[in-house]
């Protein structure tokens, strides 16, 4: 069961992306509210992203034994840290090849961004189908372009794998998206000012 809210931390858009800012960041999540924390760190080298990620399992662990931990791309990583998941984009590591790294017994999200990319995915294994951009989103260089809310419907028909939405979701417009058909809704800008704060904003709007 996917919860409503699907928290990521990118390095990238911290004030502080350190190892210690990266804690501090999942700390306050986790403080929040937060059970689904994914790890995302696209400019990292290996070594670095390792080093984080084993401080925010770390932290995951002594503050939450319900806290579930993905990591974005890198399945040899997501063993490394020991990690609950992996999420794979269109461009990254197949899902297929994601699955024979981790095994069943953890998780492995796919990203679409159509409904080709998503009846695809309902083929595979993966544990839950990530679509957007949602709405315009700032946490993407290049972004794939907005499917909007019924893009949201579309993609619920298409699949009764659990559906994240993702892309541009805020406190005004997270209530829609989970109107639309989706089971969670992956934030990441909107949490950056006030992480705890924001967690507990958008599970009290989320239900």
């Amino acid at each position: 069961m996917i919860p409503r809210l699907y928290a990521i931390i990118d390095p990238a858009l911290l004030k502080d992306g350190s190892v210690s800012g990266v804690s501090w960041f999942v700390r306050e999540l986790i403080n929040g509210g937060a059970t689904l924390i994914q790890f995302r760190n696209k400019a990292g080298k290996a070594k670095e992203i390792l080093s984080q990620a084993r401080e925010i399992r770390r932290v995951a662990s002594f503050h939450s034994s319900s806290v579930r931990l993905m990591m974005n791309d890198r399945a040899d990583l997501c063993l490394a840290a020991d990690f609950d998941g992996v999420h794979v984009g269109q461009e990254d590591l197949t899902q297929e090849g994601a699955r024979r790294v981790v095994a069943s017994q953890r998780w492995v999200g796919v990203s679409t961004h159509n409904p080709e990319q998503v009846l695809a995915a309902d083929e595979t294994n993966a544990d839950y189908i990530a679509v957007g951009p949602t709405f315009q989103t700032t946490s993407k260089r290049n972004p794939d372009p907005v499917i909007g809310l019924e893009g949201i419907r579309q993609a619920r028909e298409l699949t009764s794998k659990p559906l994240v939405a993702i892309g541009g979701i805020t406190l005004e417009n997270c209530r829609s998206v989970i109107d639309a058909g989706a089971d969670g809704v992956a934030i990441i800008s909107a949490l950056l000012a006030d992480p705890r704060k924001r967690t507990e904003a958008f599970l009290r709007k989320l239900g």
